[in-house]
């Protein structure tokens, strides 16, 4: 840490992980549309405008999932994934591990957040960038027995 700046406050891990998964999401539905693209699917202009705008929505999400109903968005965003699967019958098993993931973010993510809060309250004097709990000294050279550091090329 710098002397001079302040600690940084600790980012909640929930909204990281559930906007990382919706990021990621976007990045799977510009290789399904290039998908649906190659085995000619569905209409090209149409394709684009419908996976663009997936796209653009998913990572609008990402951002504004800390905001008031974002967690319920992207549970709605998670649907619409899974409904690409009408084009590109694949999407409906890709949506589905993505849905998981999603869940998974969401719980992890506020189980993280829960042991933070607790190891915070526990030890309120550690800075908020974090760290473990004070713990008790390793032995050092002036412990019992130990006559000190042993000189260069002395034998012990």
């Amino acid at each position: 840490m710098h002397a001079g700046r302040p600690p940084r406050r600790k980012r909640p891990a929930k909204p990281q992980f559930a906007s990382m998964m919706l990021v990621l999401e976007g990045v799977l539905v510009l290789f399904a549309a290039l998908t649906a693209y190659g085995l000619r699917s569905a209409p090209p202009m149409t394709l684009w405008v419908v996976a663009g705008s997936m796209f653009l929505v998913l990572v609008v999400l990402s951002r504004l999932v800390t905001a008031p109903g974002g967690y319920v968005a992207g549970s709605v965003a998670q649907v619409l994934v899974i409904a690409c699967g009408v084009v590109i019958p694949l999407m409906y098993v890709l949506g589905a591990l993505f849905a998981v993931l999603w869940f998974v973010s969401l719980r992890l993510g506020g189980r993280i957040d829960a042991e933070r809060a607790e190891f915070d309250a526990a030890y309120p004097d550690q800075t908020p960038q974090g760290g473990l709990p004070p713990r008790a000294l390793p032995p050092t050279a002036e412990a019992p027995g130990n006559d000190g550091p042993a000189e260069p090329g002395a034998a012990r």
